[in-house]
């Protein structure tokens, strides 16, 4: 099976501490990987876990504080000292291109690449980007500032060839591509060779939702329906849920309401406070509502279950 895996590079909201970090993802999809926030040191994470950024094309910012993109410029410039030449498409709010166009403009100009960014309408859930594999809509959500999740999603895979049939049937290998699109085979005699008997059912389409900085907020659960893996926030416990109205957070239990009612297959917690040195706390808090719960650790990979 091709991969589908999340690695976590940073865990911690705005201030780092116990050795976590702000935030920053890998989405591995098949042969493609694509960043999801870009907190301060996210290219020091590519170096400690062995990220090759060669097949990195797309970076996704949900929102415009700075512990989820400060190290967008480093990252960049790193990219263009290592001799990238692709095209890289930046997916953010609006004031990301602003941003980044001063540092390069007084930081000796432009990477050698270009950069292609692309204004995320918080306010929407629709199609942002898709190529060959998947599709990626937009998550409103509820924070301080415009803020946006994603939702990662493979598009159907052709049926599978059943190798034995293609020598049994004398299947010419100009026609195995209709028959991967479900239709039926007409051999040498003319005789219909119905496509069940020579294919398998594909792998099924994998989900991945991605929810950083929100307050609790239901109007996303049907955006949601059904992932494979969510990744929601969950800065305070709560013993602290006074503070997830002004400040726009969630608590792990109320991360785990929403995986518990989006029937999501597993919830990865994190953008843990500072104030929290224990994260397995975390977890334990959610699975009372929500079993099948980790409280995501920097370095990790998690696929669906």
């Amino acid at each position: 099976m091709s991969p589908f895996e999340v690695q976590l590079l940073g865990t911690n909201s705005a201030l780092p501490a116990f050795g976590r970090h702000p935030t920053s993802q890998i989405l591995t999809i098949q042969k493609y990987k694509y960043l999801i926030d870009c907190g301060e040191g996210t290219q020091m994470r590519f170096q400690k876990f062995g990220v090759k950024p060669g097949r990195m094309n797309q970076i996704f910012i949900s929102h415009l504080h700075g512990d989820h993109f400060y190290g967008l410029i480093g990252l960049l410039t790193t990219l263009g000292l290592i001799g990238r030449k692709r095209p890289l498409d930046i997916f953010a709010p609006e004031g990301l291109e602003e941003i980044i166009r001063v540092q390069t403009k007084y930081a000796g100009g432009d990477p050698p690449f270009t950069i292609r960014f692309h204004v995320t309408d918080t306010e929407k859930h629709q199609l942002i980007f898709e190529n060959n594999q998947i599709t990626v809509h937009s998550i409103p959500l509820d924070h301080r500032v415009p803020t946006s999740g994603f939702l990662f999603k493979e598009k159907p895979k052709a049926r599978k060839m059943i190798g034995a049939k293609i020598q049994e049937y004398n299947i010419p290998y100009s026609a195995i591509p209709a028959i991967k699109d479900g239709k039926d085979f007409i051999d040498a005699k003319g005789q219909r060779i119905a496509n069940a008997l020579l294919t398998e059912e594909p792998t099924p389409p994998r989900s991945y939702a991605y929810c950083s900085d929100t307050r609790y907020k239901e109007d996303i659960i049907p955006l949601i329906q059904g992932a494979d893996m969510l990744y929601h926030e969950s800065t305070f416990q709560e013993d602290l849920i006074e503070k997830t109205i002004p400040t726009g957070h969630s608590t792990a239990l109320q991360a785990a309401k929403i995986a518990k009612q989006a029937n999501v297959g597993r919830l990865i917690l994190g953008h843990f406070s500072s104030r929290y040195e224990d994260i397995n706390s975390f977890a334990d808090e959610a699975k009372a509502v929500f079993p099948t719960v980790v409280a995501g650790v920097e370095g990790e990979t998690y696929a669906p279950l």
